[in-house]
Parts: C-alpha cells; structure tokens; sequence
C-alpha cells in the first residue's frame, strides 16, 4: 500500500493500481526510443504488473500499532513482504520468463549485500538468483538489455509513484525529496536524467518528454480520516470511498 498522509486524512494507493499506471506509461514511451525491440510487449507486461505481488496484501491492508496508521510498502514486515515478492514472480513467470527475470531484478536491488539482512532476505535474494540464473539460460538473445530494461521499469515506477506521493499542484521546493532532483534512470533521449513538475492539480510537465504524445491517466485510491484507531481501521477502510486522482502528462 502507498500511504500518504495530508492534513486530517491519510490517502491509500493499492500497489498494483499505481503499477498499472507505469505499464501505460511503458506504452506511451516513444517507439525510435525503447531499445531491445522484440521482447518490448514482455518488458510492457514486466512494468505494468511489477507489483502484482501487492494484490493480496493490498486487498485487507494492516494497521502499524508504532506509526498509528496502515503498513505501507515501505515498512511492511520484510519477512512477509518477500514472501509476497516470490508469489507474484512467480505468477509473472508464468506469463513471461523474461518479464519474470525484470521483475526478480527489481525487487533484489531493494537489498543491498553490504546491509544487514534478515535470514528471510537473505535466503530470497539466493532463490531469485537461481530463478534469473535458469531463466537466462533459456533469454540469451534478450539478456544484453536487461540493465536498461530494468531503468525503464524503474523510471516507469518512480514516475508513477511521484504522482501518488506528492500533493497535486506541490511547488517543486515542497516535493517528496526523492523526486525533488528529478530522477536517476537515464537514456538516450535523457542522457542527463528527467525531471517532472507539477503545473496546477491535473498537469504534470515532464522533461525531456519520452512518450509518443500527450496523455492522461487515472489513479484510484481511499482516503479515510487521519484519527482513526486500530480497533475502527479495517471497517474504515472497507467502507470508504474510491475516488480517483486524474493527471495529464505534458511536453515540457
């Protein structure tokens, strides 16, 4: 879940409806652009169900007793979490091995080896290296461009997630500091990175621009009040509300 806190309300993201959102994003890019060539309906799969393990977790949110609001990905419980990790790679697997070898590269670099890791977290990035490791064995042809392939997934994600996690319309200056910058991914027709900014509540400028054209995407999401208590959270969730975020990308 991506949580969001505002004055009086806490606004809640299913992961998988934010990762639906980088897959159209993955199709708007502009096609001279998306290096690799065959396998892009496979990397468009990878991006658009990134977070498809985030469906079962997403669907009876939990409440975290130390913050006094519902888990978010960021601080759900790791142990669960890469158990959830491994049961959508494996459902994506079962689609697309090389989306399935993306989606492994992605959630291993949530990790690094120089952290101290859980037995858990350990013992799940040892089992995705064997998955990548027997999937490749198979993708040699499209192995070349897994690195840019994962920066487009990652973009994709970071994009769509800069889009839930910030208010509509926020000055630049008052951003979430992990997109303040712009971001990190780079690619040909960003050699230097992109950078997106907030116009007014429903226009995000995006520059360099990489997609084809102009367009407009849909985020649902809940919001419940920010005084709510772990013994009312789950009727609260239930019975709230989806209302749903609208943004236009445009050509900076």
């Amino acid at each position: 879940m991506i949580v969001v806190r505002e004055p009086n309300h806490i606004l809640l993201f299913q992961q998988h409806h934010h990762a639906l959102v980088s897959g159209i994003m993955a199709k708007k890019w502009k096609g001279d652009e998306f290096v690799g060539g065959e396998p892009r309906s496979d990397v468009e799969y990878a991006v658009a169900y990134h977070d498809r393990a985030w469906i079962p977790l997403d669907q009876k949110p939990r409440w975290n007793n130390h913050k006094q609001q519902p888990y978010s990905f960021i601080d759900f419980p790791e142990e669960e979490k890469v158990i959830a990790y491994q049961g959508g790679i494996d459902e994506v697997e079962e689609h697309s091995s090389y989306a399935a070898v993306m989606c492994s590269m992605h959630y291993a670099s949530f990790y690094s080896r120089t952290d101290t890791l859980s037995e858990s977290v350990i013992e799940f990035l040892h089992s995705e290296e064997r998955r990548r490791e027997r999937l490749l064995s198979f993708l040699s042809e499209e192995a070349p461009n897994l690195k840019k392939h994962l920066d487009f997934l990652q973009f994709c994600d970071d994009l769509s997630l800069y889009c839930c996690m910030n208010p509509p319309g926020v000055k630049k200056e008052n951003e979430l500091s992990w997109f303040r910058d712009g971001f990190p991914q780079t690619f040909s027709i960003a050699p230097n990175g992109i950078e997106a900014e907030w116009m007014d509540e429903k226009h995000i400028r995006v520059t360099p621009f990489p997609f084809e054209a102009s367009f407009t995407v849909s985020i649902p999401y809940k919001k419940v009040s920010d005084s709510i208590t772990a013994d009312l959270w789950e009727d609260a969730f239930n019975s709230a509300e989806s209302e749903v975020r609208t943004i236009t990308f445009i050509e900076g």
